[in-house]
């Protein structure tokens, strides 16, 4: 078999790809390990259950709880049951098997330390109808967790309601919002530069605002000549992602913040990419008036795979009187209370709303504080540090072999950002993410930023380790040497995963969503 020569790719790799290729089918469809599975409709059958029970005899209850029409899933065994999402777990890919470079989505270890945190009964078992006597514990978590927030990002307060950044980003601009009626201003426009997030477009124009485009200068920033013009009296503020979707840190954001002020706006800060800055940037010394906090990607809580999540978004003095409904508040007796209701509630007279039916995803409260607490103030800043350093190692490690758009504009951030330019006559982006899947590793994020054609974006986080750095970085060089010498393997790929390329924009818009018997 060929070995791989770190400096990158050599022709005879093919050998071991057409060797793989050219290995006879075995009956089961399995290769060793790498398990063949059915779904569940072909493994078991419709018209039997998987467990034995006897009939149920004639009582007057009985018929209350018999079906009336066919349930439509297959009849299995709990064997059956367990080992196909078993075998399903061993398919996928997760922070706990290897790097995960999604970039804009920061996927680093979850401490275990804060794993058990959440598991403890006080916090796990907690119920949102609960009498507030019963739950102190709970309440002064949230409440501890809260004033972290406050002082790491410099703010007068935060809303811990909501569910995840897009959430968030409502909260924020919802805030706006109520702030502007206040003073009976009808603003109605948010400026949103195109190194900003996906969502903050959509985000403003589902809270009843006009979205204009700002453009990115030459160096990937926000172009703030270009945004200080579009002010007047028609803004209410600006949407700006910082450190930015290019991995960049906006050098004017004070500059942007004070202009917007002085024309009458405010500054929502986009703070999905707080890991690059936490413990070294204060966003609210910066003239940030709202910012969410993904804790999912900043402070330990799990990510992705459709879990619970937490956004809280903190506030500025000029809007915390707007914060949503409910927060925690200490009692004249020492005890913490849930302020529900803004009606003849002195506490909360111009409270927006609420976010959500209750206060917020207690695990995700739990992990986040113990990952704090864990780290103190100086751990967290060397976390930042290390993301910052681990991007910055990678950006340069690879520079020679793909394109940096933006490496000449100095140190990124958390996250490196590379491109397609460079690659042999039909070959893209999406080719060498599939090929990287064949590497062992999930691809980094394609095509985005917009800003960028055929975008990488490479977020490796602080939790990994140089070792793990330099092997990913191998697997890198070695796609991008043969994306630029246009090795036709690299096209097919990928060729280990237990599914072939697939037509995706088929798969998207025509998807089967409904098992069907075949032949029926």
């Amino acid at each position: 078999m060929t070995v791989l020569n770190p400096a990158g790719w050599r022709p005879e790799m093919g050998e071991r790809i057409s060797a793989a290729l050219e290995a006879p089918e075995t009956v089961t469809g399995n290769r060793a390990l790498h398990l063949e599975e059915p779904l569940l409709f072909e493994v078991g059958r419709m018209d039997h259950c998987g467990v034995d029970f006897d009939d149920v005899p004639g009582s007057p209850l009985a018929g209350l709880a018999l079906r009336s029409a066919p349930v439509d899933l297959p009849g299995l065994s709990e064997p059956e049951a367990v080992r196909h999402y078993t075998r399903l777990s061993r398919q996928n890919y997760a922070i706990d098997l290897g790097l995960f470079p999604l970039g804009s989505c920061t996927m680093k270890h979850n401490p275990r330390l804060d794993e058990k945190v959440a598991r403890m009964p006080g916090f796990a078992d907690v119920h949102p109808l609960q009498p507030t006597a019963t739950v102190q514990g709970a309440l002064k978590v949230i409440d501890q967790l809260a004033d972290w927030l406050v002082k790491l990002t410099g703010m007068a307060a935060v809303a811990m309601t909501p569910k995840a950044g897009a959430h968030g980003e409502l909260c924020g601009l919802l805030a706006i919002r109520a702030a502007l009626d206040a003073r009976g201003d009808t603003r109605d426009v948010i400026l949103v530069p195109e190194s900003a997030h996906g969502t903050n477009p959509a985000t403003a124009a589902f809270a009843g605002f006009k979205v204009e485009a700002i453009p990115a200068t030459d160096d990937g920033r926000v172009d703030t000549a270009a945004l200080i013009g579009k002010l007047g009296p028609h803004v209410a503020g600006v949407m700006i992602t910082n450190p930015n979707t290019c991995g960049l840190f906006e050098r004017d954001l004070k500059t942007i913040a004070d202009a917007v002020h002085a024309a009458g706006g405010y500054v929502y800060c986009d703070g999905a990419n707080f890991n690059a800055i936490v413990g070294r940037v204060r966003p609210g010394d910066l003239g940030v008036d709202a910012m969410h906090i993904n804790l999912h990607k900043t402070f330990s809580t799990p990510h992705g795979g459709g879990g619970p999540g937490a956004g809280p978004v903190v506030l500025s003095e000029a809007l915390a009187p707007f914060a949503p409904l409910p927060f925690v508040k200490p009692g004249a007796d020492g005890a913490l209370r849930l302020v529900e209701e803004a009606d003849g509630d002195t506490d909360a007279p111009q409270a927006f709303g609420r976010m959500c039916a209750f206060h917020g995803q207690m695990g995700m409260f739990s992990r986040a504080l113990a990952y704090i607490l864990s780290h103190g103030a100086d751990g967290l800043a060397q976390a930042s540090g290390d993301a910052v350093l681990n991007a910055n190692y990678v950006l340069r490690r690879l520079e020679h072999v793909l394109h940096a758009p933006f490496g000449a504009a100095g140190p990124c951030m958390h996250e490196a950002l590379f491109s397609d330019d460079g690659f042999a006559e039909g070959f893209a982006t999406l080719d060498l993410a599939k090929g990287l899947i064949d590497e062992g590793y999930h691809p980094m994020t394609v095509y985005f930023p917009l800003v960028v054609h055929g975008a990488m974006l490479v977020e490796p986080t602080e939790t990994e380790s140089k070792a793990d750095l330099d092997q990913f970085i191998t697997a890198m060089e070695s796609l991008g040497e043969r994306a630029r010498a246009g090795d036709p393997a690299l096209k097919s790929a990928p060729h280990f995963a237990p599914r072939r390329r697939v037509d995706e924009t088929r798969a998207a818009r025509k998807p089967r969503l409904v098992w069907t018997e075949q032949g029926a």
